[in-house]
């Protein structure tokens, strides 16, 4: 008779490994790391590297292969990890979420390499399903965002009060930045830092700041997380 537990008890470490045994505990990490993939595919819509997703399929396949072959063998697991010291990475930081998938799709590659397959799918799925809950309800997203307003105007035009109205009227908080002269001093280009939040209507806010500087050049850019104050 099957036993339900043994599902959730890792044996692969301390027992012979097997064909048998390799082969469903390869499979099963196939399997979860491919709805790890499909998690992340569905919970970031604005756009995702085919490779990445790529490798969080094949990631536990080689975790697991990596822990059957160590099993309790403790010269093989230094062996191994000579072997990995010598590999450098140069690449820049990841996202921080990609990163936690990377993390995820390890945790339930050593989970099938342990041979705790119960365990490993439900970590996955309760994992899965958290993400899912995360993305859906746009978990720790800000209310109100931070961008860059550059406007030029005429120099009849006096920068220090030009906008406040416009800016009271839309209920958006600036700060004044830099100014600087243009065109022989014929044209002044104001640079603020305004907080726009989800309600504002950026096409009207735009509109209500081109008719007070006559149809001049206007920008709006997200902040630089670092930006130099000139």
């Amino acid at each position: 008779m099957f036993d339900f537990e043994t599902l959730f008890n890792p044996t692969t470490a301390t027992t012979t490994m097997t064909l048998g045994s390799s082969i469903v505990t390869i499979l099963i990490a196939i399997a979860l790391g491919a709805l790890i993939s499909f998690t992340y595919m569905k919970t970031n819509p604005t756009g995702y590297s085919q490779n990445f997703t790529l490798t969080m399929v094949i990631l536990p396949t080689i975790v697991a292969i990596i822990i059957l072959l160590i099993g309790s063998n403790i010269a093989r697991a230094f062996s191994l990890a000579g072997a990995f010291s010598i590999i450098r990475f140069r690449s820049a930081p990841g996202d921080p979420k990609d990163i936690a998938y990377v993390l995820f799709t390890m945790a339930a590659g050593l989970a099938c390499g342990v041979g705790a397959f119960g365990y490993a799918v439900l970590f996955t799925l309760i994992l899965c399903a958290l993400m899912f809950v995360l993305s859906k309800t746009n978990f720790g997203a800000r209310k109100s965002a931070q961008k860059q307003l550059k406007v030029t105007i005429p120099e009849s035009l006096g920068y220090e009060e030009a906008f406040a109205e416009v800016f009271a009227t839309f209920g958006v908080a600036y700060e004044l930045k830099r100014i600087r002269t243009t065109e022989l001093g014929s044209l002044y280009e104001l640079v603020y830092y305004v907080t726009l939040d989800a309600n504002t209507n950026q096409k009207d806010f735009l509109d209500a700041i081109r008719c007070r500087n006559g149809n001049l050049d206007i920008s709006l850019t997200m902040v630089p997380t670092v930006a130099a104050d000139y």
